[in-house]
């Protein structure tokens, strides 16, 4: 079967995705059970993979999905725990005091203070905490998820202390120790290391110039869909913040990536940024000339909200603005002090394993979960406990916020489930009797076939797909960095800037990948809107790459061509 057909049929999972979820707008509860089923019966059917190799493959993904759906239930157990005690009405009110323009508490939550908790937990934790955070400002919901998941892209390369870098790309360590052992090509580096170091500055340097369009992007977007007169000119307003903001960020986001490494830039970039945004926005330096909000809660369309109703406008602060915020002050202390390698908590939580190996005796099928890393248990559920004797919250209320949480589970459960074990048997499928590469891999090696030395233009569009189907940029970048390098070295492109498109790709797709958009839409209520916001943000991802594609054909071509 030649190449084309096959990716073809490697496509339909998706596409099927694309038209049921995105087109017919049906939710993610009955249309991941259909793309699931497709997948398996592809895998058994055209790539021969066994009946059993297939299952085994689900039950790892619905294990995988169980990790994502702690940190989900973990996200709306401090939603709920701080709505309660009033905490969230606290803060609300406290941000009303920087700044009622909805574009500038988007900018200040949803990028910089997403950039931190991306940089110190990633895997899809910025956008459940920040989107719950809008809500709670008085944002639709369905505006609250879009922003967090559009914004939850320029830090990802970087998350979770340098994840998808240091961990994504460790395939890579064989063929580049043999150019460095064979020594007849000049790199500019001495150790795999250095090589990484070198892809995340180049990955830094695409996603700085983007980030500089996409925050007046954002906010165009906002009141373009969003706002009463639904146009994109009214997001202009806010210009000059939302670029003081960008250079703010990329300039601690660069200095960080070329001085210390790929573990920081998007931790201290954003959280740089954050304080010295505020800190402007308080000050009146490069505000609005005219405060913009959204139109009269009665005029807003019906799928903009969810099960969980916006928060107030006429709001009281029902505590101290540094007690309503210590669960979220908490929140990322004990993310960075269980984060860092240096200090022994890392260590402590890494260690509690529950693993099942060779699940139905297949080898390359494995399940295993770190319980008290994943942050839905630490910090998350832990923080929502303390908060209760924190705020003093009356234990019917506690129960009551816990109660509502489980509740919220069910439809997230489905999708996630099914989502997950998709992707499960997409890795798997590369074991088969027909010797065919695995689904994601196939569908790769047919768009790189055509598109030949102009492949840097399409490279991230290939992270892209990565992230929408695994739900990871850290999977994405071990899925096809192999590929990218491989054809980069085939073509004559540096290796080094598309294997740093692949990691600017793997961040993009995060906009629109199902479990993200599952995972988000729950925090906040909106169940059974995933292909309304797949539609959304799909705009910002196909711009995103088209950026990403230009900067680096320049770069590959024009600017740079000497670069390994």
């Amino acid at each position: 079967m030649s190449l084309g057909v096959l990716a073809l049929i490697a496509f339909i999972p998706i596409a099927i995705v694309l038209i049921f979820m995105v087109g017919m707008k049906w939710p993610a509860t009955k249309a991941m059970p259909l793309a699931w089923a497709a997948c398996a019966l592809i895998a058994m059917i055209i790539w021969k993979m066994p009946a059993g190799f297939v299952a085994a493959s689900t039950l790892a993904g619905f294990g995988s999905a169980v990790n994502v759906l702690i940190i989900v239930f973990g996200a709306i157990i401090i939603l709920y725990t701080m709505q309660v005690s009033g905490a969230m009405e606290t803060i609300s009110y406290g941000f009303l005091g920087i700044s009622r323009d909805r574009r500038i508490q988007t900018i200040i939550i949803a990028f910089t203070f997403g950039a931190f908790i991306e940089g110190a937990a990633g895997f899809g934790t910025p956008a459940a905490i920040a989107a719950p955070l809008l809500l709670g400002l008085g944002f639709p919901a369905l505006a609250a998820v879009c922003v967090c998941l559009i914004f939850n892209s320029v830090p990802v390369t970087f998350g979770a202390v340098g994840t998808p870098v240091w961990f994504g790309f460790k395939t890579l360590r064989t063929p580049i120790e043999k150019v460095l052992a064979d020594g007849s090509v000049e790199t500019g580096f001495a150790t795999f290391d250095e090589f990484l170091k070198h892809v995340g500055q180049w990955a830094a340097i695409t996603h700085a110039i983007i980030a500089c369009f996409l925050l007046v992007f954002v906010i165009c977007f906002l009141t373009r869909f969003f706002g009463k007169n639904k146009k994109w000119s009214e997001g202009l307003g806010a210009w000059k913040f939302a670029l003081f903001t960008a250079v703010t960020f990329d300039v601690v986001y660069l200095s960080t990536a070329f001085l210390v490494g790929v573990e920081f830039p998007s931790l201290i970039g954003g959280l740089v940024s954050l304080g010295i945004v505020v800190t402007a926005a308080k000050k009146g330096l490069f505000m609005p000339e005219e405060i913009w909000d959204f139109g009269e809660r009665a005029s807003w369309d019906k799928d903009w909200v969810g099960e969980i109703e916006p928060g107030k406008t006429d709001l009281k602060p029902r505590m101290s603005q540094l007690m309503a915020w210590m669960p979220y002050v908490l929140i990322a202390v004990i993310l960075v002090l269980t984060r860092l390698s240096s200090l022994p908590f890392k260590g402590w939580v890494t260690s509690w394993v529950i693993s099942f190996p060779h699940i139905l005796g297949y080898e390359s099928v494995n399940f295993a979960t770190k319980l008290l890393y994943l942050p839905g248990t630490i910090p998350f559920m832990l923080v929502a406990l303390i908060t209760i004797a924190l705020h003093k919250i009356p234990a019917d209320k506690a129960i009551g916020a816990w109660k509502e949480s489980f509740i919220r589970m069910k439809n997230p459960t489905i999708a996630m489930l099914f989502a997950v074990a998709m992707v499960e048997i997409m890795k798997q499928s590369g074991h088969n009797v027909m010797g065919y590469s695995s689904l994601p891999l196939t569908m790769a090696e047919a768009v790189a076939s055509i598109t030949g030395k102009t492949w840097p233009m399409f490279a991230s569009y290939v992270g892209a797909l990565g992230s929408f189907i695994t739900g990871s940029c850290t999977v994405s970048d071990l899925l096809f960095a192999d590929f990218q390098y491989g054809l980069a070295t085939t073509i004559g492109a540096s290796r080094e800037i598309v294997v740093a498109l692949q990691g600017v790709g793997g961040a993009m797709g995060n906009m629109i990948c199902v479990h993200n958009v599952v995972a988000v839409s729950a925090t906040v209520g909106l169940v059974g809107m995933e292909g309304t916001i797949i539609r959304r943000t799909m705009i910002p991802l196909v711009l995103y790459g088209i950026m990403a594609g230009t900067i680096g054909s320049l770069f590959c071509y024009v600017l740079f061509p000497g670069v390994f």
